[in-house]
């Protein structure tokens, strides 16, 4: 065969790689075997209750949700012997992508069975609001096996709230004769599936039934966290290792360039997972970890002093170069930006409507006006083009978009200047990135590939069972796995958003008193002091790497190792 007719059928996603990863047999958990066979699974009512301080209030809200779990969590029991039949599935992704969404859907499907129906909900909540559905056959699972992306669905960020909307997911549910909904998605998706499952309850159907609806955990940022109950959100381990290959990379540089400082901004909004992950796996000079910035009240000077004075005291010891690790979402976390971000927030909802009609030079002056003259100060303080940002449409959550923002631009005009006042023969050279995207739609990691596949079991499991209004979840990563779900009512909290308040699902952060952050806070003197870097190299999916789970998993739940065992 000719070089061009093998390059020929590499098209369609159909490379050397690719093709290879179809045929991974992926690790399944033993509860979903039976004599070796895939069986779905039973669930019993756990003596643990999941709840916060803001549940009495959720559970008037939620009444038949919260009627039907009381708030107590699921584990697996036998096998079903019994399984539902003639179940019609629709399932859907929701926000941004993750790997490993795909073995999400094999799962389902593959625990469903020839007895019942899967069908696909194109573009998201979008998606199932306008009837976008399609049935999902078993080459279609055969195709997209252990393959990265949200591509075979596609997804968006809608979120159903109108009654109009609520009314059309109804419409859709009668059309399709759906029985369940499932929502792959982070916590604000896993917010709306706990409002869906409510609604859906009772009376959906011409029959008087309802829609089941049972949610998943995605997000890369790792901030949908339960404890040993939902020890990561999926997408987390493969974004991070993409991430770490990466930062890797250009740690094994600065010593061969000698010459410059890298500064690099990775995802992670609300949350600092994924700069502490990556910092477990490559040990560059320095970290800045969110979380701990908001706890020790460091002003914007104070965390820049300290940079700058790490870059002059490596470089009387010869190393004028590093690496400086930055969450996406620090800005938010530093005191005095919090606070000016907070109330900016709150005009910006207020005076929507006048603001949009505004060019941006107008939008701040009039802003300015409606600013405490504290926070009006320190937003006049800073450069242009952070200025403009803070400004920048709010998310459709109500959130700054961060991602725009060039925080990693801002610390080294700082840092410079800084370096300068303290030593002026310094050299310091310096050059920034941004790695975001570039983590979210690889080929998972075998982790990933694993503990989404079993998620779905897990949920076509819970569905068969009659359940609903759970978010499924794969605890024990370390001993087998174990299927469990958790009620969605309980995990809702009260949290201010676009002016008033809401009920949504908190985001886990990053705790100073956890494993992870100890560990990483009792090396990294030594990580500034000298190079003592390591690159961690490409996922691997086959070989003696290929079943390290996240480090900050393992350390947080005590793991003996950081190998997972499915």
């Amino acid at each position: 065969m000719k070089i061009e007719a093998i390059l020929d059928k590499s098209e369609k996603c159909s490379s050397i790689f690719e093709n290879a990863i179809r045929d991974l047999e992926i690790p399944t958990c033993k509860a979903f075997l039976k004599s070796g066979k895939l069986a779905p699974i039973n669930f019993k009512q756990a003596s643990h209750e999941i709840e916060n301080k803001d549940t009495p209030k959720v559970n008037k809200a939620f009444p038949h949700s919260y009627g039907a779990s009381k708030n107590k969590a699921l584990e697996a029991d036998s096998p079903n012997e019994k399984p539902l039949k003639g179940k019609r599935v629709a399932v859907l992704f929701s926000g941004g992508p993750a790997a490993g969404g795909h073995n999400v859907i094999v799962g389902i499907k593959k625990i469903l069975g020839k007895n019942n129906t899967l069908l696909g909900i194109k573009a998201g909540p979008k998606g199932l609001i306008e009837g976008n559905l399609f049935e999902i056959t078993d080459s279609d699972v055969e195709g997209i096996v252990n393959t990265g992306g949200f591509d075979f669905l596609g997804s968006d960020r809608t979120k159903i709230k109108t009654d109009e909307q609520f009314a059309q997911v109804k419409r859709t549910c009668n059309d399709y004769k759906l029985d369940a909904i499932v929502v792959i998605g982070g916590d604000d998706s896993n917010t709306n599936a706990a409002v869906l499952a409510e609604y859906l309850f009772t009376n959906v159907m011409p029959d008087g039934s309802g829609v089941q609806v049972i949610g998943v955990p995605k997000t890369i940022d790792g901030d949908l966290q339960i404890g040993d109950f939902l020890p990561i959100s999926f997408g987390f381990d493969t974004a991070t290792k993409i991430y770490a290959e990466m930062v890797g990379n250009i740690l094994q540089d600065t010593p061969s360039s000698r010459k410059y400082w890298h500064f690099v901004k990775l995802m992670g909004r609300a949350a600092s997972h994924v700069a502490l992950e990556v910092a477990l796996q490559t040990k560059p000079a320095i970290t800045l970890i969110s979380e701990e910035v908001a706890e020790k009240k460091l002003a914007l000077h104070e965390i820049v002093d300290s940079i700058a004075k790490s870059v002059v005291d490596r470089a009387s010891r010869g190393i004028n170069h590093g690496v400086v690790v930055i969450p996406e979402g620090l800005i938010e976390f530093i005191p005095e930006m919090t606070a000016l971000l907070k109330e900016l927030n709150e005009r910006m909802a207020e005076f929507k409507s006048i603001l949009d009609a505004k060019s941006f030079d107008e939008k701040k002056d009039y802003i300015y006006t409606k600013l405490t003259a504290k926070h009006a100060q320190l937003m006049a303080s800073l450069p242009d083009y952070i200025e403009q940002m803070l400004l920048a449409d709010r998310d459709s959550h109500g959130n700054l978009q961060v991602s725009l923002i060039p925080t990693e631009r801002l610390l080294i005009d700082m840092t410079a200047t800084r370096v300068k006042e303290i030593d002026p023969s310094v050299k310091f050279n310096t050059l920034n990135h941004f790695f975001g995207y570039e983590g979210r739609c690889g080929a998972p990691t075998l982790f990933d590939a694993a503990y989404t596949y079993n998620l779905g079991l897990t949920v076509g499991s819970l569905i068969l069972a009659g359940k609903t209004g759970y978010i499924a979840c794969i605890t024990n990563l370390d001993k087998g796995g174990k299927p469990v779900a958790l009620p969605l009512t309980g995990l809702l909290n009260i949290e201010r958003r676009h002016g008033h308040d809401e009920m949504v699902i908190e985001k886990a952060l990053v705790r100073t008193d956890s494993p992870a952050f100890k560990y990483f806070a009792s090396r990294r003197k030594d990580w500034v002091n000298s190079d003592v870097f390591c690159s961690p190299g490409p996922r691997q999916l086959w070989g003696p790497a290929s079943k390290q789970l996240p480090i900050s998993v393992a350390l947080n739940r005590d793991y003996s190792a950081v190998e997972f065992k499915f």
